[in-house]
């Protein structure tokens, strides 16, 4: 397999340590045809973008375009927005929406949530769960029911490592992804997708990326451990969408 495109890379407008510009040149000297500039939404206080910002990011990205029309590479503007309710609200609005090329969204602490007993159920019951089994069960059910709502409310277009940060019924999301044209990402950076849960979502029909996460402007494209877990759970080269023979 080889990657084609990567949807998920971060810089200096978020946490990563690279410019938009260097993660295109690692991007073009891989060979990939597309790369996406998906820095964190506004609504995580450590590391989310600031909303004016997205919208310098935009200008830049289109003169990138403009620059590199001529390489065969495209670039997108995206955010990885956050849920910041568990009724489905994510951080950005309409106006943040109307300029991205594509909206990725996933759970992650660190995030101010709409209420303290949300943030508490997210950023502590959460963590807590992975060692003592206490409300697991409703926590996944809570955590999955949210991601759905989000994903009928907003144009997501990839759901970002599933399972990671809070535990989801993979079966549950990866059915309502199909239904509407969401693909679930196989993180090369967080262990989710694990093999176990894409074995899972593979047991119906939504399709899958493999994504970098890329943090560094030398991780662009660096995608083996996804390979890897994709190779392992035997998943069909035409389910994942940014790769080819």
């Amino acid at each position: 397999m080889k990657i084609t495109a990567d949807y998920h890379t971060h810089t200096i407008y978020s946490h990563g340590k690279g410019t938009i510009r260097e993660n295109v040149e690692v991007a073009l000297e891989r060979g990939l045809k597309e790369i996406g500039i998906c820095d964190h939404g506004p609504g995580h206080y450590m590391y989310g973008v600031k909303r004016e910002k997205l919208f310098k990011m935009r200008k830049e990205v289109d003169k990138l375009n403009e620059e590199y029309k001529d390489k065969g590479i495209k670039v997108l503007l995206g955010v990885e927005a956050n849920i910041i309710g568990y009724d489905g609200t994510i951080d950005v609005d309409d106006d943040i929406i109307d300029i991205l090329d594509i909206l990725l969204l996933g759970f992650h602490y660190g995030v101010l949530l709409n209420s303290i007993n949300e943030y508490l159920l997210l950023n502590v019951l959460n963590p807590v769960s992975n060692i003592i089994p206490l409300f697991r069960d409703k926590l996944i059910k809570k955590n999955t029911n949210a991601i759905i709502k989000a994903i009928e409310k907003y144009p997501i277009d990839i759901i970002t490592h599933p399972g990671d940060k809070a535990r989801l019924d993979i079966k549950r999301i990866a059915e309502a992804a199909y239904e509407r044209g969401i693909a679930l990402e196989i993180n090369a950076k967080h262990n989710q997708l694990s093999v176990e849960n894409i074995k899972i979502a593979l047991d119906t029909k939504v399709d899958f990326y493999i994504n970098s996460d890329a943090h560094y402007p030398e991780d662009v494209g660096n995608v083996e451990e996804g390979f890897e877990r994709a190779k392992k759970a035997n998943v069909p080269i035409n389910r994942i969408k940014n790769v080819e023979d």
